[in-house]
């Protein structure tokens, strides 16, 4: 009885902390005074599959969606729903002007806090709240076209913790993601259902980022495939989730991604924002950290950019894929340049060194065409028959709009066919001139990473 008190009391200070917060927000500053109308565009979905805690689904489809589009999970705080944090972000607008879908859950009962702190909810698979939401994104994908090779995830506050928790649990579903005011994942653990813990809440909970790295890759038991990339944002004078846990969620996701705890690149984006980057071998920001000085538990701030970073740091803009832009292709691997061998159609295309010429030079389009100009022709990289198999062709063809001449270059530096969701292979890992170059399933290789420019 007393444990349930306590628990209470400390649900009830976060309640009112959190409205002061709000209420202050909202007067001083204006940022959430006015969201977005128009909730009615949502979409409420009564059954999506299996789903042990009972929560809500809203999605949002933009009238300019795109063909198979991306999947971005957007998880709300502790006193939220879905449809308030479609109102009061930036998500669903960007959503409008991006083509992508956006999945607005809301916990159950309404307006309490994501469950990151059960056994359950912290195993891959164990139950709880992940579950359900892992049932919205395959709804998702099964009944609006969702592409399942470009899922996301952001949240603010708890909806932060359960980002970092389903990054954890789901590594093979998520390509990226973004948490907003968060904990690392299983910090907020007390082994019960929506439990509060109030020394990771403080910022007293800091471990190696090994110890870290540990816990998260525990989630998921013998998993050794790709990670998803991680942003993380959080204020200096936060006083609900202390600040000091973006320092522990970098720590984390640095040593489960593989990089250096030592930042690759740090800048000054905007004022008052400072921006650290960690880099992996090859140049891609595999984990992002904004520190918005004397900001509190507000974030992200409707109208200020940080949801357009967030979208752009998982690619969802076309921004970080390169879109509209010119120039070589080139194999990461190799360290050499896809090239197209004949001015014929249906010559399988292969790699060679890095010249310049026009046959080695590709335009990515507003149509996520990948195109070259040979010989006074241009045509688009083609799988070949419409293929969606390992080893497929990869080829030059006439233009003509089809998903399989449409390519997503992806944050991760990996090229992936939108009909077929396989990655551009350098066949059997080869270097040489000549080599050529095919699908397959996405493996985390060098000889699949790519870099357009």
């Amino acid at each position: 009885m007393s444990r349930s008190r306590s628990f209470l009391s400390r649900s009830l200070l976060l309640r009112l902390l959190g409205t002061v917060a709000a209420l202050l927000l909202a007067a001083g500053l204006g940022l959430q005074a006015a969201p977005r109308a128009a909730a009615a565009s949502l979409i409420r979905i009564g059954s999506f599959g299996t789903n042990p805690t009972g929560l809500q689904m809203q999605l949002y489809v933009p009238a300019n969606v795109r063909a198979n589009p991306p999947i971005l999970l957007a998880l709300h705080g502790c006193q939220g729903t879905g449809p308030y944090l479609y109102s009061s972000t930036d998500f669903g607008a960007l959503a409008d002007q991006y083509g992508f879908l956006v999945v607005y859950p809301s916990t159950n009962p309404s307006g309490s806090c994501w469950d990151v702190s059960s056994d359950q909810a912290l195993t891959r698979g164990g139950g709880s709240d992940p579950v359900g939401l892992m049932s919205m994104i395959t709804y998702t994908e099964q009944h609006y076209g969702g592409n399942a090779n470009a899922v996301y995830v952001t949240g603010e506050s708890s909806g932060g913790m359960m980002t970092n928790v389903l990054l954890a649990d789901y590594p093979d579903v998520f390509k990226a993601g973004a948490a907003f005011m968060g904990v690392p994942q299983h910090c907020f653990r007390t082994g019960s259902v929506r439990g509060w813990n109030g020394p990771c809440a403080q910022g007293q909970v800091s471990m190696t980022p090994q110890q870290w790295g540990n816990l998260a890759r525990g989630a998921y038991p013998g998993y050794t495939g790709p990670r998803p990339r991680v942003q993380l944002w959080h204020g200096t004078a936060d006083t609900i989730l202390s600040y000091r846990n973006l320092g522990e969620e970098i720590k984390q996701w640095t040593d489960v991604l593989g990089v250096s705890q030592t930042p690759s690149a740090t800048d000054t984006p905007a004022a008052n924002w400072t921006r650290t980057r960690y880099d992996n071998g090859v140049g891609t920001t595999q984990v992002e950290a904004y520190s918005i000085a004397g900001a509190g538990h507000e974030l992200p701030v409707q109208g200020a950019g940080m949801a357009a970073n967030a979208i752009h740091f998982m690619g969802l803009d076309g921004g970080s894929s390169g879109g509209g832009s010119t120039g070589p292709l080139r194999a990461v691997g190799a360290g050499k340049c896809l090239t197209d061998p004949s001015t014929a159609a249906g010559a399988q295309q292969q790699i060679a060194g890095c010249t310049g010429a026009a046959d080695r030079t590709w335009t990515r389009t507003a149509s996520h065409q990948l195109t070259v100009t040979v010989g006074g022709s241009t045509l688009c990289l083609d799988a070949s028959a419409k293929g969606t198999a390992n080893g497929t062709k990869v080829i030059g063809w006439p233009c003509n709009g089809q998903p399989n001449q449409q390519w997503n270059v992806n944050p991760d530096g990996t090229v992936t066919g939108v009909q077929s969701g396989l990655c551009l292979d350098v066949a059997g890992l080869g270097t040489a001139d000549g080599t050529p170059v095919q699908l397959w399933s996405c493996s985390g290789g060098s000889n699949q990473q790519w870099k357009l420019g």
